[in-house]
């Protein structure tokens, strides 16, 4: 057989019937679905049939036999002679591979040459401190693929992943996968993991679409050496910023992947940036508040500084350096509409991150600021730090501009406003949620004879700024956006 190659894309596919699984074989087989190989799941299946499974093919897309048992977290429940039996016959109908539990204590019989051994170990509830001896004892056995794959309930269970295959050694045959959202990273990124494939598909909880690993994250072309971006937060699953930044690798020509670091804390996001070489990171929520307490950060822009909220760090000569690009951005989509600010009445609801960005850039543009949320304390508190004013909720009084900086209205509550229009006024309603585009407020504030600003704009304005800063050349913000509106009407649907 040729040598396993670059990374590759392993799409899982279940069923409960031979037609059914067949049928999802032969639709993951299709030409340019995204597949380099096929693991065939017939654990679960009613009526099976391996030989009709794996001599079916419409395609010759390698495949893998797994016939995953209860105890490891499958849907087989029959006697272990009768799994032997079931994965014999794959073998000897031409399966690529057969995958195999360490645990199993047996091992098919199998050609090399023709059909590859996977012996692979799960653990659903940690990532078990022997990790590196378990690698090390699948090898001495004969597998010509290792497969370990750990639960992560964070990302430092991931890092604890990545040490211990490191270990082990890896020479081009281990699939190291951590399970879970935490650990899509290992997913997503499989070259820093030392993994010669990832796994896609919706089999397991943390997996991700084919036709994202290979469209959105490029998993195929991406090696040791391309340049490693992502947004650090939690949650962090709803977020457009990788669409968007990819989007706009890919019409750069630059070789870099963005990828979501789910993390609670800034020490969780700066460890796994620093373990895997991350170069860059978008900061949201919530993270925005905590960089400047670290002595390895430098803010070196003044909105940063004054504000003690930061949304990008780069690292550089080992130091992390923080910015705040909210406050651009919330100025650029004003900018592009041709609203001035300057002795403008600006009313900002929300005294989080983005409420205190978005009032200190109204505030150097000369305008007026007031700043108003349902916590009269942490109104007051905000605009104390600010220089400005603090109103009491609910909102009223005629303004020029008035921004919901709160996160109401964001799909899936698309029905939800952070307040009512009922006596307020303004000119401009500026609402910084970009999902859904036209949020409820917006369209409530425009029967009322106010202009809108969708968040989109400013989304893209504080993405094109972070672009600039890491890549030293203007983005292609007409590709980002759209790739914004196509990931938002995927994740909301028709």
């Amino acid at each position: 057989m040729t040598p396993l190659g670059p990374t590759r894309i392993v799409e899982t596919v279940t069923a409960a019937t031979m037609a059914e699984l067949c049928a999802a074989r032969d639709a993951a087989m299709e030409a340019g679905a995204g597949a380099d190989i096929i693991e065939l799941r017939i654990d679960g299946v009613a009526d099976i049939d391996v030989a009709a499974a794996v001599r079916g093919r419409i395609r010759p897309v390698p495949v893998i036999v797994t016939c995953r048992p209860e105890w490891e977290g499958g849907r087989y429940t029959g006697d272990e002679q009768a799994r032997r039996l079931l994965l014999a016959q794959a073998v000897e109908a031409g399966a690529e591979f057969v995958d195999v539990e360490r645990r199993a204590g047996w091992i098919p019989g199998v050609d090399h040459r023709t059909t590859r051994l996977i012996l692979s170990d799960h653990d659903f509830v940690t990532v078990p401190g022997d990790l590196a001896a378990r690698v090390r004892e699948m090898r001495s056995r004969g597998a010509d693929v290792v497969k370990v794959a750990a639960t992560a309930a964070d990302v430092s269970d991931v890092l604890t992943l990545k040490a211990a295959v490191a270990d082990a050694g890896h020479d081009g045959d281990l699939v190291c996968i951590a399970m879970g959202e935490a650990g899509q990273l290992t997913r997503l990124v499989p070259a820093r993991f030392g993994s010669c494939w990832t796994y896609g598909g919706d089999a397991a909880h943390g997996q991700v679409a084919v036709r994202h690993l290979r469209g959105r994250y490029r998993v195929h072309t991406l090696t040791a050496q391309t340049r490693l971006f992502g947004v650090a937060g939690a949650p962090i699953a709803h977020s457009a910023s990788p669409a968007m930044h990819n989007a706009a690798y890919v019409v750069a020509g630059v070789d870099a992947v963005y990828v979501p670091v789910l993390a609670s804390t800034v020490d969780e996001a700066v460890a796994v940036a620093e373990a895997l070489g991350f170069e860059g990171l978008s900061i949201t929520a919530p993270l925005k508040s905590a960089w400047h307490t670290r002595s390895d950060v430098t803010c070196d822009d003044e909105a940063a500084r004054r504000l003690g909220v930061v949304n990008t760090v780069q690292r550089e000569a080992g130091r992390w350096v923080a910015r705040n690009l909210d406050s651009a951005g919330f100025l650029d989509a004003l900018d592009m509409r041709g609203i001035a600010l300057a002795g403008a009445s600006v009313l900002v609801l929300g005294a989080g991150g983005a409420g205190r960005a978005s009032a200190w850039a109204a505030l150097q543009r000369g305008a007026n600021v007031a700043i108003c949320a349902r916590r009269q304390d942490a109104a007051v508190s905000a605009a104390a730090a600010l220089g400005v004013r603090a109103v009491a909720w609910p909102p009223s009084g005629s303004w020029d501009v008035v921004v919901n900086a709160t996160p109401v209205g964001t799909w899936p509550a698309v029905d939800a406003q952070p307040c009512g229009w009922e006596g307020l006024e303004a000119t401009v309603a500026y609402d910084l949620v970009y999902n859904p585009e036209e949020t409820a407020w917006l369209r409530q504030a425009q029967s009322t004879g106010a202009q809108a600003v969708e968040g989109l704009d400013m989304l893209v304005g504080q993405a094109a700024r972070q672009f600039e800063w890491w890549m030293g050349t203007p983005a292609d913000t007409r590709v980002m956006r759209e790739a914004v509106r196509v990931f938002v009407g995927e994740m909301t649907g028709p």
